[in-house]
C-alpha cells in the first residue's frame, strides 16, 4: 500500500472512549473525507458530530514539524541524544525516581507499551502516569477493590438488552453521543424500557430519562449505599450469588444502614418519594445497566462511588449477564489501553500489580529487564508536586497539555517553567504546555499513527494511517525506543514496526497466565505484519490456549451474514478496485441490540440462548469466577460522609467538564470551523436565582473565582443548571482565549485511594465583571495580538470569530485598525452618544475584516456576519448589511447552529415549526438536522417545546 495513492482506510476515531469505526478517504487530489464504518462494532457506521469533522483536523497548519532545542530546529540524532543523555545523567546524580514521564490516553497501545517498558523496566522507576489519572482511575480502583482486577464486565450491547439503565454522572448525549444513540434505537423498538439520569445538571441526556434525580454535588455515595440497603430491607437481593461468589456482604450492609430514608434526602438534596421511585424501580428490575463516568470519577470519594454501585449489581447478581451489569465509560480513546500495558504509576504491564513481587518477577523476566520498579511511582498530582519541589528533575511529557487539564493548573504551569529538564512530544508547535519545553519532539498524529486502542467494551480496533507523516514528525514507539537504544537499552527496544510491539504485548499478556489474570490476549502473540495489518476488532479475553473469538482478519459473525473471500482493509480507488466486503449484517446501520455470537433473537427463549452464549465470551463474572485470592468479589463496606465545600467567601460550588462539539484542550477539535460554531467561548452556566442575586444578566461577563485562581467567561443563564451550583467547560486554554483556563481554578484534592483529582466539587465564587464595551469581530486572518480584557477566538469556514469584553474605554478606531489592519476601503458607523461603533474593511470585493462594538452584549447575527468573511462583495450598496450586522433583503440568517453535522441554526428550526414540524424527526425530514449523530435532538426538541409554548400562551 503506498501512502500517496487515492484509497479508503479502515481506521478507529481518536476522540471519546465510546472506539467508533472510521472510514477515511483520501482521493487523488488529497480531498479527505470521512464516514462511520458500517461494520464496525462499537458504531455500526454512526459517528458523533467531532468525528464527522475529522477530516477538518489533519491539515498542517501550526503542527511540529521538526525537533527543536529552546525552539532552534535541529536533526533528530542531536535531540534524542540531548534527551537520552540528560535522563542518563539525572539518574545517575539523583536516582531514577528524580525523572517522569507523563503520557495520554491519546497514545496508541504500542506506544504506550514501549513508555512503560522503559521506565518501569529499564530505567527502574514507576514515575509514569498518565492524563488517564484525571478521568478514570477511581474506577480503575472501585474494579480491583471489588473484582480482583481492573475488567469491565459488561459490554455495549448490554445497552441495547437493558430494561433500567442507570446513568449516574454521564453525560452520554454530549460526552458519548454513539451510545446515547444507541440507547436512544433500542429505546424506539422497547418502549417499555426505562432511563434514569443522576446528575445534578438537567444535561441535554435528561431528554432520554424517564426520572431525573438533581442529586447535590457528591450525593452518589449516600444514594447507592442507600439502594443497597433497600434492597436488603425488601428481599430484592440475590443470596444464591452473594453466598458463592462473594465475600464482605454483612459488613457492606450494616455500613449502608447507618443512614434511614430522611438521612439519605438529606444527604442527595433528593425528595424521599423520588428516591424510593428510583429504589423500587431497581429493585424490580433484574436486567439493569448502571452507566457512570466522571460525575463518579472525578471527586474525592470516586472509588467509594464506584464501589457502592458496584455492591448493588453484586448484591442482586446483576453483572456479568445480558442487559445488567455496572458500566465504566471512559473519556479518551486509549485509556483502556493505558491500562492495559500497565501505563499508571500504581500498575504493572498487563494487568499485573506493581506491589506483587511473583508478578515483578515474571514481568522482569519476560523483559529480561534489569530492574523493575518496586513499589508505585507518583500519581499525576503527586508528580507535578514533585516537579514543583524539584524532586523530579527532568520531565517528558507526551500527547497531552497539563498547563490545562491539571488542577491547579498555574501552580502545574510555574513547576514545568521551573524544571531544569523539560521533554514534550506533541503534534502542534504551539500548545500552553509546549511553549514551556526544552526540547520539542514532533509526533506523528492521528491519519499518520499506526496501532491499536482500546474502547470501553474491551474491544481492541486499529489505527492506522492513511497520510504520509509530514516533515520530521515520528511515531511516539519509535521516538521512545529511539531514546532507550542511546540510554544502553538497545537490546530490549528493537522493534521495528507497530505489529512487533503489539505481538510482545499480546505475548506478556499470556505469560505464565493459565486464566489467573483478566487480561489474556495471547492468542494474538504470533502476530506478524500482514495479520496485523488485516487485524479486525476483537474484544479480550482472547487466551493463547484457545481460539480467538474471531479470527485476525474477520469481524465477528451475525446471523444472517455473508463474508466474502479474506478482506483487505484498504481499497484501492485509483485503480478502480470496489472497497473491500466485511461481513455485512441485515441489521448494519441500526443501532440495534446483537447478541455477540448468534442472530438476533426472535423470541425471549432465543435470547436467553443466544445471551447465554455471548455470556462465555465477551462478558466476565456472571457465575463468578473473580480475579482475588479465593476468586470471590468484594463487597466493600461504605459510610456516606458528609462533603461540604462551600464557605461564605465561596458560596457556590463549581462543576467542570466537557461541551459537546469540543474535546479536552481543543488541539484538535479547536482547528475545525464546524465544530467551533456551537459553543464559540467560554462560558458559565447559572440558574436565574443565583443571577438574580449575583447581579449578573445573561451574555454578560462573569468572573468564576476560587482559592486558586479566577477566570473570565461569558453568562448563560439557565434552569438546567442546578441552584447553588455553576457549570464552566474545560476547553478554553490560552490559544483560544484571554483568561479562561479552568482547571486553574481546580484544587488539587484527590481522591484517597485513586489519586483522581475532584474537578466537579469546587468552592467558588462569581462576579460581574464590569465590562463598559462588548465586541464582536469576524475576521479573515487571525491577529496577531488581542488588546482586550476578555477575548475569545474561534475558527469560522473563511476564518476567525473574536467576542471581546474591555473594562475601559479605547480608541476605537485605533482597536479596529489593530484587529483588521490598515488595507483596503473601509466602512464605519459611530453612534457617539450610545457608544456604538461599527467597522467593515474589504479588499476588492472580499471581506477582510469587521467589528461590532457597544456598551452591552452585542446584537448581531452572528453566523451570518461569519459567512460574510467567505462571500463576494462586489455589490458596494450591499455591504452596507455588514456595518448593520444582519441580512437584508432575501438573505437568510441561520441563527446559533444547532446541528453541527449539517450546519442548521436555531432560526431554521424555529421557522421550520411555525410551518409545521412538531417533532424531532419532521425537522431532520426536511433540515437533516439530528440525522445524523443525534446529539442535537435534545436541543431541537427544546426549540421545538418553546415554540409550542409560545404557541400556547
Amino acid at each position: 500500500m503506498r501512502i500517496d495513492e487515492a484509497r479508503e482506510v479502515r481506521t478507529t476515531c481518536p476522540y471519546c472512549g465510546v472506539g467508533c469505526g472510521v472510514l477515511a478517504k483520501v482521493a487523488a487530489d488529497g480531498e479527505i473525507t470521512v464516514r462511520g464504518d458500517p461494520d464496525h462494532p462499537a458504531n455500526f457506521g454512526r459517528l458523533c458530530s467531532k468525528g464527522s469533522a475529522l477530516a477538518e483536523t489533519t491539515d498542517l497548519e501550526g503542527r511540529l514539524l521538526h525537533p527543536e532545542i529552546h525552539r532552534r530546529r535541529t536533526g533528530w540524532d542531536e535531540a534524542l541524544d540531548l534527551v537520552a543523555s540528560t535522563f542518563s545523567q539525572t539518574i545517575a546524580e539523583h536516582g531514577p525516581n528524580a525523572v517522569a514521564l507523563y503520557v495520554s490516553g491519546q497514545l496508541l497501545t504500542e506506544d504506550y507499551y514501549v513508555a512503560n517498558k522503559l521506565m518501569k523496566g529499564f530505567i527502574g522507576s514507576a514515575n509514569i502516569d498518565t492524563n488517564s489519572r484525571l478521568c478514570m482511575a477511581s474506577s480503575v480502583a472501585g474494579h480491583r477493590r471489588a473484582f480482583g482486577s481492573d475488567t469491565v464486565p459488561g459490554n455495549y450491547e448490554d445497552l441495547e438488552l437493558a430494561d433500567l439503565i442507570v446513568l449516574v454522572g454521564s453525560n452520554l448525549a454530549w460526552c458519548h453521543p454513539v451510545l446515547y444513540q444507541r440507547i436512544a434505537a433500542a429505546r424506539e423498538k422497547r418502549p417499555e424500557m426505562k432511563v434514569v439520569l443522576i446528575d445534578p445538571r438537567r444535561t441535554m441526556t435528561s431528554d432520554i430519562a424517564d426520572m431525573h434525580l438533581a442529586i447535590a454535588p457528591d450525593g452518589d455515595v449516600a444514594l447507592f449505599t442507600g439502594l443497597l440497603a433497600y434492597l436488603g430491607q425488601h428481599n430484592a437481593l440475590d443470596r444464591t450469588y452473594i453466598t458463592a461468589h462473594t465475600t464482605g456482604f454483612g459488613q457492606a450492609l450494616f455500613a449502608a444502614s447507618v443512614l434511614d430514608l430522611a438521612g439519605i434526602a438529606a444527604a442527595t438534596a433528593l425528595g424521599e418519594d423520588e428516591l424510593v421511585r428510583f429504589y423500587s424501580l431497581f429493585a424490580a428490575t433484574a436486567k439493569t445497566v448502571t452507566v457512570y463516568s466522571q460525575g463518579v470519577n472525578q471527586s474525592s470519594s470516586g472509588t467509594d462511588k464506584v464501589n457502592a454501585i458496584i455492591n448493588c449489581h453484586l448484591a442482586t447478581g446483576r453483572i456479568g449477564k445480558p442487559g445488567a451489569g455496572p458500566f465504566s465509560v471512559t473519556g479518551q480513546p486509549n485509556a483502556m489501553g493505558g491500562r492495559e500495558v500497565g501505563g499508571m504509576a500504581n500498575m504493572l504491564a498487563a494487568h499485573m500489580e506493581i506491589e506483587n513481587p511473583e508478578h515483578r518477577n515474571r514481568v522482569q523476566r519476560f523483559w529480561n529487564a534489569p530492574a523493575v520498579a518496586e513499589k508505585p511511582g507518583l500519581k499525576a498530582v503527586e508528580m507535578f508536586e514533585a516537579v514543583a519541589d524539584g524532586r523530579i528533575k527532568a520531565l517528558w511529557i507526551m500527547a497531552t497539555n497539563p498547563v490545562d487539564s491539571m488542577p491547579d493548573a498555574d501552580a502545574v504551569e510555574a513547576a514545568i517553567k521551573a524544571c531544569p529538564f523539560v521533554v514534550v512530544s506533541d503534534v502542534l508547535g504551539e500548545t500552553d504546555t509546549v511553549r514551556h519545553a526544552h526540547v520539542r519532539l514532533p509526533a506523528a498524529a492521528w491519519g499518520e499513527k499506526d496501532g491499536t486502542v482500546t474502547n470501553s467494551e474491551r474491544r481492541i480496533s486499529r489505527q492506522r494511517a492513511f497520510l504520509a507523516t509530514p516533515g520530521e514528525a515520528r511515531p511516539d514507539w519509535w521516538i521512545i525506543a529511539e531514546v532507550a537504544k542511546r540510554m544502553g537499552f538497545g537490546e530490549a527496544f528493537l522493534h521495528l514496526s507497530p505489529a512487533d510491539i503489539f505481538a510482545e504485548h499480546a505475548a506478556l499478556s499470556g505469560f505464565e497466565n493459565d486464566s489467573a489474570r483478566d487480561f489474556d490476549i495471547g492468542a494474538y502473540a504470533d502476530v506478524d505484519a500482514e495479520t496485523y495489518e488485516e487485524l479486525a476488532p476483537f474484544q479480550w479475553p482472547a487466551p493463547s490456549q484457545a481460539t480467538p473469538l474471531w479470527s485476525a482478519g474477520h469481524l465477528p459473525r451475525k446471523g444472517g451474514d455473508r463474508l466474502s473471500s479474506r478482506p483487505s482493509l484498504i481499497s484501492n480507488a485509483a485503480r478502480g478496485e470496489p472497497a473491500p466486503k466485511l461481513p455485512i449484517s441485515p441489521l448494519a446501520g441500526e443501532m440495534a441490540g446483537r447478541p455477540e455470537g448468534g442472530a438476533q433473537a426472535e423470541s425471549e427463549k432465543d435470547l436467553g440462548v443466544q445471551a447465554r452464549r455471548a455470556s462465555l465470551t465477551t462478558r466476565f463474572f456472571a457465575n463468578g469466577s473473580f480475579y482475588t485470592p479465593d476468586r470471590k468479589a468484594r463487597f466493600i463496606a461504605i459510610r456516606p460522609a458528609a462533603q461540604t465545600r462551600t464557605s461564605p467567601d465561596y458560596p457556590l460550588v463549581l462543576n467542570t467538564g466537557r461541551v459537546r462539539d469540543h474535546w479536552h484542550t481543543m488541539t484538535r477539535t479547536g482547528r475545525s470551523p464546524r465544530l467551533s460554531q456551537h459553543m464559540a467561548e467560554p462560558f458559565v452556566e447559572i440558574h436565574p436565582s443565583d443571577a438574580q442575586h449575583f447581579g449578573i444578566g445573561d451574555a454578560e461577563i462573569v468572573r468564576v473565582s476560587t482559592a486558586h485562581g479566577e477566570v473570565l467567561v461569558r453568562a448563560l443563564v439557565t434552569a438546567r443548571q442546578r441552584q447553588g451550583s455553576v457549570f464552566v467547560p474545560m476547553h478554553w486554554t490560552d490559544q483560544f482565549s484571554a483568561r479562561a483556563r479552568v482547571d486553574a481554578l481546580v484544587a488539587p484534592t484527590t481522591d484517597a485511594i485513586s489519586g483522581q483529582p475532584a474537578s466537579k466539587n469546587v468552592a467558588a465564587r462569581i462576579e460581574r465583571f464590569a465590562a463598559t464595551a462588548f465586541g464582536f469581530a469576524v475576521l479573515a486572518e487571525r491577529p496577531a495580538s488581542i488588546d482586550a480584557d476578555y477575548w475569545s477566538l474561534a475558527r469560522s469556514p473563511a476564518g476567525w470569530r473574536l467576542e471581546i469584553a474591555l473594562q475601559d474605554s479605547r480608541d476605537w478606531t485605533g482597536l479596529a485598525a489593530a484587529l483588521l489592519g490598515m488595507e483596503g476601503e473601509t466602512l464605519a458607523y459611530h453612534d457617539i452618544a450610545g457608544g456604538h461603533h461599527r467597522f467593515a474593511r474589504f479588499a476588492g470585493n472580499r471581506l477582510v475584516g469587521a467589528l461590532y462594538l457597544a456598551p452591552t452584549p452585542v446584537a448581531v447575527s452572528r453566523g451570518w456576519a461569519v459567512e460574510q468573511l467567505g462571500a463576494d462583495h462586489a455589490d458596494r450598496q450591499a455591504r452596507l448589511a455588514i456595518v448593520a450586522g444582519r441580512p437584508g433583503g432575501n438573505s437568510v440568517d441561520r441563527g446559533a447552529i444547532v446541528c453541527a453535522c449539517f450546519g442548521v441554526g436555531a432560526n431554521q428550526i424555529a421557522e421550520a415549526v411555525r410551518g409545521g414540524c412538531t417533532s424531532v424527526a419532521a425537522i431532520g425530514a426536511v433540515l437533516h438536522a439530528g440525522t445524523n449523530c443525534g446529539s442535537c435532538r435534545a436541543e431541537i426538541k427544546t426549540i421545538i417545546d418553546g415554540r409550542r409554548l409560545q404557541a400556547a400562551e
